[in-house]
């Protein structure tokens, strides 16, 4: 294939490195009339929807469902990007490709498109004299985010961009609203709230949910691979529990009665194990009525697993396994940065007690572990701002000593272990010591990553738990668990000894790609109402 002058002028990085240049014409006078709606969007808007309406009665169809591309971006990089320009100008092979216009160079008779479809990115190259006067003038009124479909010949320009030599093009997708001129055009909100079009513009978005995806998939396959059973339980529950936290209400009117969405679904995990399932798992979405931050979102998704005949020191090993894996699988290595520190999620992992962790990390002194009045000096002591308030419980001065001091420590994942019985209303006492319980989390990176323990199946103890959980409730306490009589009751049909499991995916994806909020990896994640 013959090189052009116009070729060697296109930018090193192809059509998306030069002028983008996608405002088009402006509207003919004598435009179809448009919808009251898009009279109130910004000019620009109205421009290109008059365009569009244009072509339409030019005889235009703007959204066709008739073409089928027939390869991709990456397929044809794979097949030709090694392929020297000299055989490819003897093999001419030709694609039929559809995708997303980015980007456009015009010069004179030539015009350079940049099509990027879910793959990837290729160049376009179109001939005046080498198309049909339709197809050329069709060329001419694309906007940019406008999704074509183009047939045509692989060839590489001389400065060696794999390119395609545009034999034939039709409009697929006409877009009424322009996308950015960039992607850094686009602030936080505007990505989060338009997450379409920031996975449009911005290809580490879009990498970072296809991280995601593999890391379910991966969990997916660990869990089956190990005899667990993939089950699905409510979402709306009668009685919200398995976690301290406040639920959001919902009315069922048929029933007349309030429901809860699902804050966690360890109780009915827990009654399959009565039921005579041994091994069992759910990737589910969870929701807590509670604040957002870099950390929380109301709805996010757990993946939670309880085995029969295990205790919480054997989910530790299969805890180290599955993350160690995980991390191979999709990022290659078990080694990794996480916003500038190094962190491994290679075995074994850290294992310290949880009143270690308050002193040998948190500096706590001694009498505070004993002394609620030296336990909330030190809070005071840490952040003066701190109010642990009048009458504050041992337990939730422990929580914010550790809040405060220990948990952004712990960079390299470190299982605390052995918590108090009153901080764990599900799980099993220690034998050992009855005060403490069978339990650990896991942190990474300053960040809980997972809840375990060996859990409580004694359906007397269970009740005394729930009592005094419900009698929190009734003081004021709204994260308090609620007295779930069902549960007790299944308990009580016998349930064997097991352990269980919750691992936050969503703080898991953080991880692995480096993103600073959860927000960067739930693809809709909750904002303030926005006015339209």
């Amino acid at each position: 294939m013959t090189s052009t002058k116009e070729e060697t002028e296109t930018a090193p990085g192809g059509a998306g490195a030069g002028t983008t240049g996608g405002a088009g014409p402006s509207p003919p006078v004598g435009a179809p009339e448009l919808p009251a709606f898009v009279r109130e969007l910004p000019p620009v808007i109205q421009a290109q929807t008059a365009r569009a309406l244009q072509m339409r009665e030019e005889g235009v169809r703007l959204y066709p469902n008739t073409f089928r591309p027939e390869h991709g971006t990456r397929a044809v990089r794979e097949e030709f990007g090694e392929t020297s320009r000299e055989e490819l100008e003897g093999l001419k092979p030709a694609r039929k490709l559809a995708g997303r216009l980015m980007a456009r160079r015009s010069h004179g008779k030539t015009v350079f498109f940049t099509l990027q479809d879910p793959e990837g990115r290729i160049q376009l190259y179109l001939r005046r004299d080498e198309l049909a006067p339709e197809v050329w003038e069709l060329a001419q009124k694309l906007d940019l985010g406008d999704i074509a479909g183009v047939t045509g010949i692989v060839f590489k320009t001389r400065t060696g961009e794999l390119s395609l030599h545009v034999t034939g093009l039709e409009l697929v997708t006409k877009a009424l609203w322009p996308l950015p001129e960039k992607f850094h055009e686009m602030d936080v909100e505007m990505r989060y709230r338009r997450r379409y079009v920031d996975l449009i513009m911005n290809p580490a978005s879009r990498r970072a949910f296809e991280i995601r995806a593999g890391t379910v998939d991966y969990l997916r396959r660990f869990m089956s691979s190990r005899g667990f059973i993939e089950v699905e339980t409510p979402m709306m529950h009668p009685i919200p529990g398995g976690a301290n936290a406040q639920p959001f209400v919902t009315r069922h009117n048929a029933l007349k009665a309030d429901l809860y969405l699902r804050v966690a679904p360890e109780l009915y995990l827990k009654r399959l194990l009565v039921g005579g399932f041994g091994r069992v798992f759910e990737i589910n979405r969870n929701f807590r009525n509670e604040g957002i931050s870099v950390k929380h979102n109301p709805e996010f998704t757990m993946m939670e697993f309880y085995q029969s005949y295990a205790d919480y020191e054997e989910l530790m090993s299969l805890t180290e396994e599955m993350l160690s894996g995980l991390a191979l699988d999709v990022l290659g290595a078990t080694d990794f940065e996480y916003q500038g520190e190094k962190t491994s999620f290679a075995a074994p992992f850290r294992r310290v007690t949880w009143r270690a962790a308050l002193t040998g990390i948190g500096g706590a002194p001694e009498e505070a572990l004993v002394s609620p009045e030296a336990a909330a000096a030190y809070v005071r002591s840490l952040d003066p701002a701190a109010d642990p308030g009048v009458g504050a419980s041992l337990a939730s001065l422990h929580e914010l000593i550790f809040d405060l001091a220990v948990e952004k420590k712990l960079v390299f994942p470190t299982f605390v272990t052995d918590y108090p019985a009153d901080m764990s209303p599900l799980a099993r006492r220690s034998d050992a010591a009855p005060d403490l319980t069978d339990r650990f989390e896991l942190f990474i990176c300053g960040r809980e990553i997972a809840n375990a323990f060996s859990e409580l199946n004694d359906p007397l103890d269970q009740y005394a738990r729930f009592a005094e959980q419900a009698a929190k409730r009734e003081a004021g306490d709204q994260e308090g668990m609620y007295l779930d009589r069902d549960y007790v009751r299944a308990l009580m049909y016998g349930m064997p000894p097991a352990a269980g499991e919750g691992v936050g995916v969503d703080r898991l994806v953080m991880l692995l790609t480096d993103s600073a909020s959860i927000r960067d990896v739930i693809l809709f994640p909750q904002l303030r109402p926005e006015t339209l």
